[in-house]
């Protein structure tokens, strides 16, 4: 079976920011397969791959694009499995272009569209195994234990702060 979890992107220069996912989903025990689907380069390999996405096995797709961030909206057209949008940091716009055309979708193509970068690769890792989980108890006290190691590592006062 596949992995349920694909992360796709345009480039291996977007690795940097979608490993961040990939890192997410293997610490919750999530399976995934990343692939390099540009829209721009490669626009035949994502046709075909997102409309054999759900054939293939896959049930969540997490999409990684900078610039012109055509991916994860072609891919949404393209399949009916949810699409989640990273936008990757740009150098010439810091990655608002990227959130802008991905974020701006028309009404009937959804995008879950996450912050800039690196938090959002790992906030669409947590989504993607956040909807797994609705149905996988097993992931669902993984999920869990992850978020309550997240709250226990918030100290309550800063550093160096006396008593008064």
């Amino acid at each position: 079976m596949t992995a349920p979890v694909a992360i796709i992107m345009g480039s291996q220069s977007d690795w940097e920011t979608m490993r961040h996912a990939a890192e997410t989903l293997t610490a919750l025990g999530v399976s995934h397969e990343a692939r390099i689907v540009s829209a721009h380069r490669t626009p035949d390999r994502l046709v075909a791959f997102a409309k054999g996405a759900k054939a293939a096995g896959f049930q969540i797709i997490i999409a990684g694009a900078g610039g012109a961030a055509h991916l994860p909206g072609m891919a949404a057209a393209l399949t009916e499995l949810p699409v989640f949008g990273v936008p990757v940091e740009s150098k010439a716009l810091s990655g608002v272009d990227s959130l802008y055309s991905i974020v701006q979708m028309p009404g009937g193509v959804p995008v879950g569209t996450l912050a800039i970068g690196k938090p959002g690769a790992i906030n669409a890792a947590l989504l993607a195994a956040s909807v797994l989980a609705l149905h996988d108890t097993a992931l669902a006290t993984k999920l869990a234990a992850w978020r309550k190691a997240q709250t226990d590592a918030v100290a309550e006062k800063p550093e160096g702060e006396g008593a008064a």
